[in-house]
């Protein structure tokens, strides 16, 4: 019997530099998307506001389609500290307490979006306020007391602070914007006598931080690579990025011929990302299409920091970071996600037809619960839309004589039901998110299902 040998062409030097070029891009992209997430935000702010490093911007109103972040909630008032203690040190960022007047629901993240702390009415001080202290990495002096220490292994991060809303009147999101001026943002070495807190506005901001699928990805990712140390996990990288251009202490110059092939690499990475999102993640409810908000693995890892040593959900993050940000260490504590991209009947939801989800009554949560419309493509808001939402804050919304609510989602209102409508886009695709705050452990137990979203016949 005879062997038969397969002839294969023979790569030339050239090509083969070539084929690792693009080979090492698109890792390079699932890698570090978190952080380029986190940097895209960052740079709004410095290009768009005139917000700094280690202050406060917010929204002063419920959020609107000019806040182009991924799957941001529009029934909270949202408080954003981007910290670094490169140059100053510890950093404190001092929540104040909180009761049924006034609370947050906080996250303090890495730049990684790898979790610190929950913080808040339901997070690490239960609402009792506290000093967070963030420590730059390998920080080793005593910490004073009265302050929480959270060692990270980057200079740099955030925090997201969502002041609640008791409804959307003026009155209460004026309160709510007051409570959360109360949060204070200041290096340690000034504790004994802080400087007042800066606070910058944002709501008129075109405020764009969705995924740039282009050259000016790599860039944000040299920027986190000349800024940051190599986390011990993550020094594999080190040579991959370096064949790409990306070298610490070195100048981010690919030439026109490396640039072709990035731009190239990035769009199969965005396919790759696109394709394990649209397949979807584990069903929250049995046969239903609305899910977890994210792969198990990518939920554990970045609460844990990969606690796990044969584990690195690296896929399931790069995954993640393309439609949401934040890291939450205690998810379902203080807030719970559910995802929906198909209708009843499987299909994707499109922005020319009409929708309705029904709420069934008495949803197991202690605060609210909200659902959301976003632009399937980007993943933000849906562009001049007057609204984005309905919650449980929304006191003119209609019931249903069983306490049901009926959220309806489409081009056009249904008759008589303008408020209880979310408009959509006809030329877009769109997606949902629903967000239950303080949920209940009759959620968990499955004891209140929410329905598949069902199409207007």
């Amino acid at each position: 019997m005879k062997t038969r040998t397969k002839k294969t062409k023979s790569l030339s030097a050239a090509e083969l530099a070539e084929r690792s070029v693009h080979r090492r891009a698109v890792e390079a992209v699932i890698w570090g998307m978190p952080a380029v997430n986190t940097d895209l935000m960052l740079q709004e702010m410095l290009t768009k506001t005139s917000g700094k490093v280690n202050q406060i911007i917010y929204w002063g109103r419920p959020l609107d389609w000019r806040n182009q972040t991924l799957t941001p909630n529009p029934d909270a008032i949202y408080f954003m500290a981007f910290f670094n203690t490169k140059d100053v040190g510890p950093v404190v960022i001092d929540v104040p307490s909180g009761d049924a007047n006034g609370s947050l629901n906080g996250n303090i993240v890495t730049v990684w979006q790898t979790s610190l702390e929950d913080v808040g009415f339901l997070g690490l001080d239960k609402g009792a306020g506290g000093k967070f202290l963030i420590l730059p990495p390998g920080y080793a002096e005593k910490i004073p007391d009265g302050f929480t220490a959270l060692p990270s292994d980057t200079y740099s991060g955030y925090a997201l602070l969502r002041s609640n809303l008791k409804s959307h009147s003026d009155a209460d999101v004026a309160a709510a914007i007051a409570y959360g001026k109360r949060v204070k943002v200041y290096p340690l070495s000034q504790a004994a006598n802080p400087p007042a807190t800066i606070f910058t506005d944002a709501k008129d901001a075109d405020y764009d931080s969705t995924i740039r699928y282009d050259l000016s990805f790599f860039q944000s990712l040299d920027r986190i690579v000349q800024s940051e140390p190599w986390i011990e996990r993550d020094r594999a990288m080190i040579d991959p990025l370096r064949s790409i251009g990306i070298e610490k202490g070195k100048s981010f110059k690919p030439d026109t011929k490396t640039q072709e092939i990035l731009k190239a690499a990035i769009l199969e990475a965005k396919a790759l990302l696109a394709r394990r999102y649209d397949a979807g993640f584990p069903p929250f409810f049995a046969n239903s299409y609305w899910t977890s908000p994210a792969l198990p693995e990518a939920v554990e890892g970045q609460a844990t920091t990969y606690a796990k040593h044969d584990s690195y959900a690296v896929d399931a993050r790069g995954v993640a970071y393309t439609y949401a940000y934040i890291a939450i260490k205690r998810l379902g504590t203080a807030q719970f996600y559910l995802i929906c991209i198909r209708d009843k009947d499987g299909n994707d939801f499109d922005g020319g037809k009409s929708y309705c989800l029904r709420i069934p009554a008495n949803p197991p949560i202690e605060q609210y619960w909200s659902v959301t419309a976003y632009d399937r493509q980007t993943h933000a808001l849906i562009r001049n839309m007057a609204r984005a939402s309905r919650s449980s804050q929304i006191p003119e919304m209609q019931k249903n004589a069983d306490g049901s609510i009926d959220v309806y989602f489409g081009p056009k209102p249904p008759a008589d039901k303008e408020t209880n409508w979310v408009p959509t886009d006809p030329k877009r695709s769109f997606e949902m998110m629903f967000r239950l705050y303080a949920p209940k452990k009759e959620f968990f137990d499955k004891k209140w299902v929410l329905p598949d979203v069902e199409k207007v016949k």
